[in-house]
């Protein structure tokens, strides 16, 4: 029998908390990594819960902004993580050569196995990277040039579509939303139209075939009919497979993986029965699911001569000439699939939200177009004309700064030879981040008008070496995103595209452009009025 007594189980679930609290209060008195001394909440100085709640609250980088504005450059917001709001922190933090490691937080972004982006060994991250970064080179990127521009036109087609449609004051529910004809011009929310492309565009680039959500104006995605699979699943058989909502499994991915991250790890086991948690876990495995389909469908089909991501990944090779394998291969695929969607659906909304509230930049930007391209052919955008357009960069470089896609600060692991930040030493296994959405508002680099929307001082002389040192929409260093070629062709040929062929308002300016945090800071939506200019 056991000599357990009850009342000796409730002595010690009593003395849990207490322990608990205990070690919490041991470590900052102990202080082993010598950030006591800087401000920041009470909560944070003792305990992660107080960066797991705001994380999970879904504005993270607009708290924590708000913090640096009241405690200045340097801001503790957990036991063992300083934010450093300093643009010359970014080589430092995250520059080659530095040392510094990803921490712990990206554990709660891997599923199938780790891939380019959630890797922390240094090793494993060189051969990936070998492998998967010259399929992003700008000559590669070059070639998928008519990949993106057909499903740009796809996206005017149905825009053009509807718009005939509204002129006559119809309505009709294609899209998330529906739409509606109203004083001459077509209202919609461009949010989900803009997750369509992108999901569109990095099906046919990643996988070899669009999603059609563009086509079918739904978000539609298929997974394993029986839930999250291996990565041999068989989908020749279309009964093997199910429809889940891509953009929606993507949000809820994004946040679970955030707030879970800033977590101990000890607790996540436990965090995973919560609900909220719960529910967040299921998305990964959904995500991953798509992947699997997805690349199953490509390696079961037919022989092809198509050349996109997936087969640049296929023939990738490390420095023992050694191919990737097939979970590795999907893998790299599913972070092709959520870093090449969520971030240019954001940005190309978040570009028409600022630019339909300021009618005079758009103007700019449309006697831009109708100059360098109004007397040529192609009703889609070319990489050529690109270069021809200053001011467009503009309006897409400050609609990153002041959305800030990616805008909080990843967390780096000190290194042994520990790091000094403006004559702040920070000892080895510290962690430090660096948030853009706080230096892509410091003043000293953007001016007083840092919540203006005013891409103009991109083209300023005086500062625009300041201002390229501290904009950071993909990161520095080794770990910086791969796909800022693709990404950046991606976003000028639809906005220079979109924005020849329509004109923008905004149903209720009042609004602003309503956001949520995950991992990427996301628009919940934008109501816009189309009108049709009158270009070909």
């Amino acid at each position: 029998m056991s000599n357990f007594h009850p009342s000796t189980l409730l002595v010690a679930a009593a003395a849990l908390p207490v322990v608990v609290v205990g070690l919490h209060l041991a470590i900052y008195l102990i202080d082993p990594y010598a950030i006591r001394r800087y401000p920041g909440p009470f909560l944070a100085k003792f305990s992660d819960a107080w960066l797991g709640y705001i994380s999970q609250q879904g504005h993270r980088s607009e708290v924590i902004h708000k913090m640096h504005l009241k405690y200045g450059t340097f801001v503790r917001i957990s036991p063992s993580e300083v934010s450093v709001a300093d643009p010359d922190a970014l080589n430092i933090v995250y520059g080659h050569g530095n040392g510094a490691l990803k921490s712990t937080f990206y554990d709660a972004f891997v599923s199938i196995q780790r891939g380019l982006f959630n890797t922390r060994d240094r090793k494993q991250h060189a051969r990936k990277r070998k492998i998967v970064s010259h399929i992003f080179s700008q000559k590669s990127v070059l070639e998928f040039e008519p990949n993106i521009r057909l499903y740009v036109g796809m996206l005017l087609s149905q825009w053009d579509r509807l718009y005939d449609k509204a002129v006559k004051g119809l309505s009709g529910d294609e899209g998330q939303g529906g739409w509606v004809g109203r004083n001459g011009r077509l209202w919609l929310d461009c949010l989900p139209w803009s997750n369509y492309l992108a999901f569109d565009i990095i099906g046919d680039l990643a996988f070899g075939a669009p999603f059609g959500m563009i086509d079918a104006a739904r978000d539609a995605a298929p997974v394993p009919a029986a839930g999250p699979s291996d990565v041999n699943f068989d989908a020749k058989a279309e009964q093997n497979v199910s429809y889940i909502p891509a953009v929606a499994v993507l949000n809820g991915r994004g946040e679970y993986s955030m707030s879970m991250g800033v977590l101990p790890a000890w607790i996540r086991p436990l965090m995973r029965r919560v609900p909220w948690y719960s529910r967040g876990l299921q998305d990964v495995k959904h995500l991953a699911g798509i992947a699997i389909v997805a690349v199953a469908k490509r390696l079961n089909g037919a022989p092809t001569d198509r050349v996109d991501l997936l087969s640049k990944l296929q023939a990738g090779k490390d420095d023992n000439g050694e191919l990737m394998g097939r979970a590795e291969l999907t893998a790299e695929a599913l972070t092709l699939l959520i870093a090449g969607s969520d971030t240019t659906s954001n940005s190309t909304c978040a570009t028409i939200y600022y630019l339909a509230a300021n009618p005079s930049v758009q103007a700019k930007l449309q006697a831009e177009l109708d100059e360098q391209l109004g007397t040529e052919d192609e009703r889609v955008a070319t990489g050529d004309q690109m270069k021809r357009l200053p001011f467009l960069d503009a309006c897409i470089n400050e609609a990153l700064r002041l959305h800030s896609t990616s805008a909080l600060g990843l967390p780096r692991i000190v290194p042994e030879d520990g790091l000094s930040v403006d004559g702040n030493a920070f000892p080895p296994g510290t962690v430090l981040s660096v948030p853009s959405f706080t230096i892509h508002r410091d003043p000293n680099v953007w001016g007083p008008d840092v919540e203006v929307y005013r891409p103009e001082r991109w083209l300023e002389e005086d500062r625009k070496e300041l201002m390229a040192k501290t904009f950071n929409p993909f990161s520095v260093g080794p770990r910086a995103c791969v796909g800022r070629n693709l990404a950046t062709l991606e976003l000028q040929i639809i906005i220079a595209s979109i924005l020849r062929r329509f004109h923008f308002v905004l149903e209720k300016p009042e609004d602003g452009l309503p956001t949520r945090e995950g991992f990427l800071r996301k628009p919940l939506y934008c109501h816009v009025g189309i009108r049709r200019r009158d270009v070909m």
